[in-house]
């Protein structure tokens, strides 16, 4: 399989994951600040022009990050990537959905490109600030759920990927502190071989 990745994307989370699986792929690095996601050669890859994308063996290509991390905890022989008790699944796809279309797409997304929610540049530090609430908010929000648990829900699963893209952001590209539960959080998911294994091939 081939991950069509940008550094600093929330495409780190995914490669997380396919390490953890520990299975093969290989990755197309692409070039977000250039605009190569805009380019006729990218959208014929993928229309939505956008990163993470997975293109199979079979070459079929699968978009949106809750499906590409479905598809690869599927693909785990061990079965360690989402939870079988049914709560804790549902916890799972429960923090994945809000992390991705909340505190990504709706906080993140309004900080770093206004320009997708306003047609008015005069507009877009008002923008920015809206972003700024839902992104610090939300992060507070999975802080406080959190807890003591050493992970989303009571193992590592596909929302802790998730959790970590985003947190990531937050230290590497804000330049800021984590609330302190998501700020162990962190350190423990830096501490895995995986995503040191990630980290270093996306690099």
């Amino acid at each position: 399989m081939i991950i069509l990745h940008a550094n600093g994307s929330c495409s780190l989370g995914i490669l997380q994951l396919v390490e953890e699986a520990e299975l093969e792929y290989k990755i197309k690095s692409v070039d977000l600040a250039g605009g190569e996601q805009r380019t006729e050669a990218f959208l014929a890859v993928n229309p939505k022009g956008k990163v993470p994308a997975l293109i199979l063996d079979s070459g079929a290509l699968l978009t949106e990050w809750p499906a590409i991390a479905t598809y690869i905890a599927a693909q785990d022989s061990t079965g360690r990537l989402i939870p079988e008790d049914p709560l804790s699944k549902a916890r799972v796809y429960e923090a994945v959905d809000y992390i991705v279309s909340t505190v990504h797409m709706q906080g993140f997304t309004r900080m770093v490109r206004p320009g997708n929610f306003t047609p008015g540049e005069k507009d877009h530090d008002a923008v920015k600030a809206r972003g700024r609430a839902i992104f610090d908010g939300g992060l507070a929000v999975m802080d406080e759920a959190l807890g003591a648990r050493d992970y989303v829900v009571d193992q590592f699963s596909i929302a802790d990927a998730a959790l970590f893209y985003c947190e990531n952001w937050k230290v590497n590209r804000l330049g800021e502190t984590l609330p302190p539960r998501l700020e162990a959080h962190f350190n423990r998911m830096l501490a895995r071989p995986a995503t040191v294994r990630a980290i270093a091939r996306s690099s």
